[in-house]
């Protein structure tokens, strides 16, 4: 069951009339570290805590030589609830560490009832965070506001390099969204320095229109000040929710563009185009989604090479009771690098930091690699077919089961296609296509062609399965097949 944070955000106003007490006393008892670790569906190479409930990457940073990475955590359960922003160090974006949570909600403060999502930033060599609190109104200001949740922007400043210590700005930044608008949603603060001005988008809906993001200024990132709507739903969102929100919006340049992304409606979106700065206005050009699996609240972030990383949260997709039961609950996807097309729109690659997972390389083509094995799913393969005038399908799943986890196969009635789970994608490669999956406990990652990803959850019962691929249909349109085991990150599973 993909769930985002407007889910979330909808139901607060039931959980806000039960028994004062945190959202995570309603999870299951904290599962030990030995069951964690032998559960064969947790992923080997992906980031995520030793236990508990996550979700939005927030904030990543290379700084001093080191990756940080810090998320929206639950620290007492595998359910929403109690938001943290937990922190992870690393110096390669695939090996990691677990340092104490960075951000905590402070009692009586604008965050007392959560630290949501929000962005790092650097100000006179000091890393400094902008981030949503958020508290339960007074009851005059749920009248007033008639929200059962006060959103606003607050920071936090790092006392040393480590990033192990935040000072808060005591009082909101932002306290409200402008009172001429009447607004769904106001969070998920993301600034930029431009001249001598700060300007963040920050995410929102308006009532009766839908998706829109707004843009602030200010000049010392204490006193901000609106200046207008930076973006909002045009026609190609056919319908709208009174909870439609643009969340975790984000924007920045790559190649001669810049870019916006956001998510909504489970999806995690991007809008490329040209920004007048003196204006500062943007005007998309082309757009399109992300991934389109299981894949929400992407942040990025400049490498140490000054590449543009995407991360974004994978989802669980199975109940919320198999997710508390198990003690656990969502991932970081791999460090995806972006680029940008000749014509606009954007390029995926997993980072090449990822290939020191490699081990025991194998090759083969045609009729020869028909069948690939993928110990504990913890591997990486690598396709190039042919787009011909046969059919094919190669099809992911256990070794043990007959449940089908995922498909990719090629209709030649529609040459300019490839289909995941027989959903058609268009793909500008000519007659040949490149089809990289990692798959990883119990997620597969897959880049068609660096233009289409989709990340694909998939569950099954009982002890460790192996993941095989299997090729069926014409073996002549199979190229070459490589595919590797990877290096787990830890000896145990918990990623630490």
């Amino acid at each position: 069951m993909n769930q985002s944070r407007r889910n979330f955000l909808a139901s607060i106003a039931v959980a806000a009339a039960l028994p004062p007490a945190s959202f995570a006393e309603a999870s299951a008892a904290l599962r030990p570290a030995a069951a964690l670790a032998q559960d064969p569906l947790r992923p080997q190479y992906h980031l995520l805590p030793a236990r508990n409930w996550m979700n939005d990457p927030n904030g990543p940073i290379f700084w001093k030589g080191k990756y940080h990475m810090f998320f929206q955590y639950n620290p007492g359960g595998a359910i929403w609830g109690d938001m943290h922003w937990a922190h992870a160090v690393s110096e390669d974006m695939i090996h990691w560490k677990h340092l104490p949570v960075a951000l905590a909600p402070t009692p009586g403060g604008p965050d007392a009832d959560g630290v949501f999502s929000g962005t790092t930033f650097v100000k006179d060599g000091r890393v400094g965070m902008m981030f949503t609190g958020v508290r339960k109104p007074t009851p005059e200001e749920e009248v007033l506001r008639g929200s059962s949740l006060i959103e606003s922007q607050c920071i936090a400043m790092a006392d040393n390099d480590e990033l192990t210590s935040f000072t808060k700005v005591k009082d909101a930044v932002i306290a409200a969204p402008p009172p001429q608008l009447q607004t769904n949603g106001f969070r998920d603060p993301s600034p930029w320095k431009q001249g001598d001005w700060w300007y963040t988008p920050i995410a929102s809906g308006i009532a009766g229109a839908g998706g829109a993001i707004l843009l602030y200024r200010s000049r010392d990132l204490r006193q901000w000040e609106f200046v207008h709507i930076f973006a909002q739903r045009q026609q190609w969102f056919e319908a709208y929710t009174p909870w439609d929100v643009w969340e975790c919006p984000e924007f920045f340049p790559l190649g001669d563009r810049h870019v916006l992304i956001f998510s909504t409606y489970g999806k995690a979106f991007w809008q490329t185009g040209r920004f007048d700065a003196e204006r500062l206005l943007f005007h998309p050009e082309q757009q399109g989604i992300l991934d389109h699996g299981s894949f929400y609240a992407p942040k990025t972030q400049l490498d140490a090479h000054g590449n543009r990383i995407l991360w974004g949260w994978i989802q669980e997709a199975r109940s919320s009771a198999e997710y508390d039961a198990a003690g656990w609950s969502g991932m970081m996807s791999l460090p995806r690098v972006l680029t940008m097309a000749n014509d606009g729109t954007l390029r995926y690659r997993v980072a090449d930091e990822a290939l020191a997972l490699r081990k025991l390389e194998r090759s083969a083509a045609g009729a020869d690699a028909t069948t690939v094995k993928l110990e504990n799913c913890c591997g990486e393969a690598l396709y190039r077919v042919h787009r011909g005038d046969k059919a094919f399908r190669l099809v992911l799943r256990g070794d043990r089961t007959n449940d089908i986890w995922m498909t990719v196969s090629y209709d030649p009635a529609h040459s300019e296609q490839i289909q995941l789970d027989y959903r058609p994608f268009e793909t500008a490669s000519g007659g040949t296509s490149e089809v990289r999956l990692h798959v990883d406990g119990s997620v597969v990652e897959i880049i068609v062609d660096g233009q289409i990803a989709w990340s694909r959850r998939f569950y099954y019962k009982g002890a460790q399965q192996a993941a095989l691929l299997k090729w069926e249909g014409d073996a002549a349109s199979l190229l070459e097949a490589k595919w590797w085991q990877m290096k787990p990150i830890s000896a145990d599973r918990l990623t630490t």
